[in-house]
């Protein structure tokens, strides 16, 4: 080893870790936590408003009643009470026993994001194309990516996906003599376009799916906190073949028990304990215990009810200031229901290199570019109003909305293509940048 590179392992590294990138979002963990600093950028749910002494007494009974077995190892598809439960959460998302949800095809996963690891060890080899939504969560691209796999872009609307760009894209990757594995989705309040697919589109999107024979990876982290009513029936609910279902408890419970869980078909179901054996041995016993415990015992169909009205309140603070501090050329969604919005700046501006102004002017939100696997999307923003007070998320919006006038000025005085004065864009139109 000869110490004098930045890192002396390289040749040693397998193929796969060339294609890792750091996450847009955890690269600001460290500047947007600082207590002056108004951060737009994580989606963190409130678990303060978690009901927390009973919560605690809560766990103390399951220690004194189960604390040797709770504190041991269990099975590697979970413990079954927790799955029974999780087909109890699914029944309120519309998947129900009816639709094929049983507790033997239920995989318990360490949070959504372990789920997705696992269906790309799963299915994808190198070189293999995966079909994802523009933008894309940038957790799951991550993950596309360490597996060596080739994310194709389909483009959304504020409909949600166009079901006719994904022929024309399932198309586009046949040409070029491969064939995509999956089509990777977020249905409701998509993270971090904040849109819904249409009801009207879900059935298309499934006919094409399954007349090209493309696996569905649905993931509906945020399907239970609408704001002004439910989104429509997942996929999976429609379908019980071809598609693969990820929840989470980070958005319902509490993000630091990192469980998750894959809804699979029967014949899958098994090789995904597999790979998570393989990775894990099993899930944490202690966590899926005291969630089976809270989802079993405690209202949580009302602590649900708490988390909408409560984001809810911070969506619409988030909004309207939106509405009093943008300069013009700068457009929005508008989400009814999850934790975020999606900004578009005009066509001058660039979020990623704002950056610095914004974090000088204490205010923190995570670049576009990070939701595009080939780097595009400069000119968004993702916004996230789940943690802070609605003051502090009216403060941190107006603090935005003058660092991006700064920008504008600049860029006008020095002769950059756009102009602060263009007119700004109705909201209620196609998400620009989504479609």
């Amino acid at each position: 080893m000869s110490g004098t590179t930045l890192d002396d392992y390289t040749d040693l590294y397998a193929q796969r870790v060339h294609g890792m990138k750091a996450s847009e979002i955890r690269a600001l963990f460290s500047v947007a936590n600082r207590p002056e600093v108004v951060s737009l950028a994580g989606g963190s749910p409130f678990t303060a408003a978690l009901p927390l002494d009973a919560i605690g007494d809560m766990v103390a009974e399951l220690i004194r009643r189960e604390g040797a077995p709770a504190l041991n190892y269990t099975g590697g598809q979970g413990e079954l009470a927790l799955r029974e439960q999780i087909c109890a959460v699914m029944a309120e998302e519309g998947i129900d026993a009816s639709g094929g949800a049983s507790p033997d095809d239920v995989v318990v996963t360490t949070g959504s994001q372990q789920a997705l690891d696992l269906v790309s060890r799963v299915f994808l080899d190198p070189g293999d194309v995966v079909l994802a939504e523009a933008p894309s969560y940038v957790g799951a691209l991550g993950v596309f990516q360490a597996a060596q796999a080739d994310v194709v872009h389909v483009p959304m609307d504020h409909d949600g996906l166009v079901p006719a760009a994904l022929e024309q894209a399932i198309a586009a990757v046949a040409a070029s003599g491969r064939r995509a594995k999956f089509l990777y989705t977020v249905p409701a309040f998509h993270n971090p376009a904040g849109v819904t697919l249409a009801e009207q589109r879900r059935e298309q999107i499934l006919e094409i799916c399954q007349r090209h024979r493309l696996l569905v990876l649905e993931d509906n982290p945020y399907g239970l906190l609408g704001f002004e009513q439910d989104p429509p029936a997942p996929l999976r609910a429609r379908a019980r073949e071809g598609v693969l279902y990820l929840g989470t408890f980070s958005k319902t419970f509490a993000a630091g028990v990192r469980l998750g869980w894959i809804l699979a078909p029967h014949a899958v179901r098994e090789k995904l304990v597999m790979a998570s054996e393989a990775a894990i041995l099993c899930p944490a016993t202690f966590n899926q215990r005291i969630v089976a415990r809270y989802f079993a015992t405690m209202p949580w169909r009302d602590q649900l009810k708490v988390f909408q009205e409560l984001y809810r309140e911070r969506r619409d603070a988030t909004l309207s200031t939106l509405d009093e501090a943008m300069p013009a050329g700068v457009s929005w969604t508008r989400p009814a229901g999850g934790f975020y919005i999606w900004v578009t700046l005009p066509e001058s501006l660039d979020s990623k290199a704002m950056m610095p102004r914004a974090i000088t002017a204490r205010v923190a939100y995570v670049p576009g570019t990070g939701f595009y696997a080939d780097g595009s999307g400069a000119r968004h923003m993702r916004l996230s109003y789940c943690f802070p007070p609605p003051d502090r998320l009216r403060e941190g919006v107006r603090r935005l909305g003058r660092v991006i006038e700064e920008e504008l000025t600049l860029r006008s005085t020095f002769g950059a293509t756009g102009s602060a004065g263009a007119p700004r864009r109705v909201t209620g139109d196609v998400p620009p940048g989504i479609a």
